[in-house]
């Protein structure tokens, strides 16, 4: 009979190896979307994900806040986990990777998933 501790050693380096290709890196396309302006994702496809550079420059109400780009303006929708505890102002540029969606009565707004300071 093997003994115990090289039985464990054995399940230890199978759990090992097993776990290794959790660590591989997918190199194909993003779901976070291509650059895109404020215009571009007016036109685009409910469910498109964009990722937009410019200012965040009105809060609205609640979670809904006016996002400024070279082409224009549109609503944005930031939940507070995606502020990480950030203070940004309007003269504060950010990336955006966001959804676009439309809400119930047909106005188009970005849903924003991630946020980034850009420098």
């Amino acid at each position: 009979m093997k003994h115990p501790l090289f039985l464990a050693l054995i399940l230890a380096l199978c759990l090992l190896f097993l776990s290794s290709t959790t660590l591989a890196q997918f190199t194909g396309p993003s779901a976070s979307g291509e650059a895109s302006t404020v215009e571009q994702a007016r036109n685009a496809r409910i469910g498109t994900y964009v990722t937009l550079t410019g200012n965040i420059v009105a809060q609205q109400r609640e979670d809904y806040y006016r996002f400024r780009d070279q082409t224009g303006e549109i609503r944005v929708e930031i939940e507070t986990p995606v502020w990480r505890n950030r203070k940004i102002g309007p003269d504060t540029k950010v990336r955006l990777v966001a959804e676009v969606d439309r809400n119930a009565t047909g106005t188009r707004y970005l849903w924003v998933e991630s946020l980034e300071l850009v420098e």
